[in-house]
């Protein structure tokens, strides 16, 4: 309180260490970012990126939710938060390796002066296909086409149609889906068609997706989820690929040997090739839009290979769980955990630890091909 009833505006010198000042305290009180990186992260996707949207779903079944122990057991204050894991995840190191704070749950804004800092819109369960665990999440058409077209017209209301525009096109955007799309087309597969038509299908829906999500004059309804991303403003985009999804542990459980699920993994990589074929043409047609891939499904595979090499001493059981494995069922109240939580690469039966979606994280952004391509996520927010 002195110190300022000492700088008078009679006292110039004094007046400037008053400005220096309040400039050094608004620096300290404002997260620092790289130099050219993103203003905000937007997210889309699943559990892989959920952050605790599905909290927020009344009519959602406990095994598409995450707020209960001992989910949260590593997290600050070892509470529950909504993430499948037991700590952080993907997206809350994305956020911290571009300087930025985590998005926050869109269900949990009351606020959206919020929306310019970022907004997560995942959902637990959520697939490609509507019809994918239908009634229990929010699916990714309804991610872009109701939460996030909300806040693109809120942010163009607020700051103007151009500003909205350049605000959008610097920031990230993160899509991870798919995973449960393949999850059950493996545990159902009696009840689809072949597996080609089944890869096909998905791709379809992506390119319909992620080009409104980036112009709004579409004609081939069958070019409209990634396609609508980029009409409504992405220009910076992440795609966390499909996870070698045979060798977690649901589908280890599926195989009569509990090694990885050949199908599975099958799957998980021939839509891979899809997502990447997709954004190379989409990259080609809209040459305003940048985008870095990140094989997951090739990276956890190094990890279940060489476990040793690092860090894990166990790949083909969950910390949490029950049953043989912990792999019979989910991460509950009632279940036990490991100890050596750094020391396992699977938390659950279907997600990764903390320490897993760290190291992975890390490899998105500043890894090399053909981990991470054509660039990183370093080399995204930078261009």
């Amino acid at each position: 309180m002195g110190f300022w009833r000492r700088c008078t505006p009679s006292t110039s010198a004094c007046a400037g260490v008053c400005v220096v000042a309040l400039l050094l305290v608004a620096l300290a009180c404002c997260p620092t970012r790289a130099r050219g990186a993103a203003p905000a992260v937007y997210v889309l996707g699943d559990s892989q990126a959920d952050v605790g949207n599905n909290n927020y779903l009344p009519a959602t079944l406990p095994m598409y939710k995450a707020n209960y122990p001992h989910n949260g057991v590593d997290y600050p204050g070892g509470k529950p938060t909504g993430r499948f894991s037991n700590g952080y995840n993907f997206v809350d190191y994305l956020a911290d390796s571009l300087g930025v704070a985590s998005p926050p749950p869109y269900l949990s804004i009351s606020n959206t002066s919020v929306y310019l800092r970022g907004v997560n819109f995942s959902s637990g369960g959520s697939g490609v296909s509507n019809l994918t665990n239908m009634g229990q999440c929010i699916s990714f058409d309804e991610q872009i086409d109701q939460h996030y077209s909300t806040v693109h017209a809120t942010l163009v209301e607020q700051l103007g149609p151009r500003q909205a525009s350049t605000h959008l096109a610097e920031s990230l955007f993160s899509v991870a889906i798919g995973g449960n799309d393949i999850i059950n087309r493996v545990l159902l597969s009696q009840l689809v068609g072949t597996q080609d038509q089944f890869i096909s299908s998905l791709a379809n829906s992506l390119k319909r997706q992620l080009q409104v999500c980036m112009y709004t004059q579409m004609t081939n309804i069958q070019s409209v989820q990634l396609n609508r991303m980029y009409d409504l403003g992405t220009r910076r985009l992440l795609f966390v690929g499909a996870a070698p999804l045979g060798c977690c542990l649901m589908l280890r459980e599926q195989s009569p040997t509990k090694e990885c699920h050949a199908e599975a993994n099958y799957l998980s990589a021939r839509y891979n090739n899809a997502v990447t074929m997709l954004l190379r043409d989409m990259s080609a047609m809209h040459p305003g839009m940048s985008y870095a891939f990140f094989d997951t499904y090739t990276a956890l595979l190094q990890y279940i290979r060489q476990p040793e090499a690092y860090g894990y001493t166990e790949v083909k059981a969950a910390c949490c769980g029950l049953g043989d494995n912990n792999a019979m069922f989910q991460c509950t109240p009632a279940s036990s955990y490991c100890a050596n939580r750094t020391s396992y690469m699977f938390w659950d039966i279907v997600h990764p630890t903390e320490i897993t979606a760290k190291r992975l994280t890390k490899v998105a952004f500043d890894g090399s091909p053909p981990l991470v391509y054509p660039i990183n996520i370093s080399q995204l927010t930078a261009s």
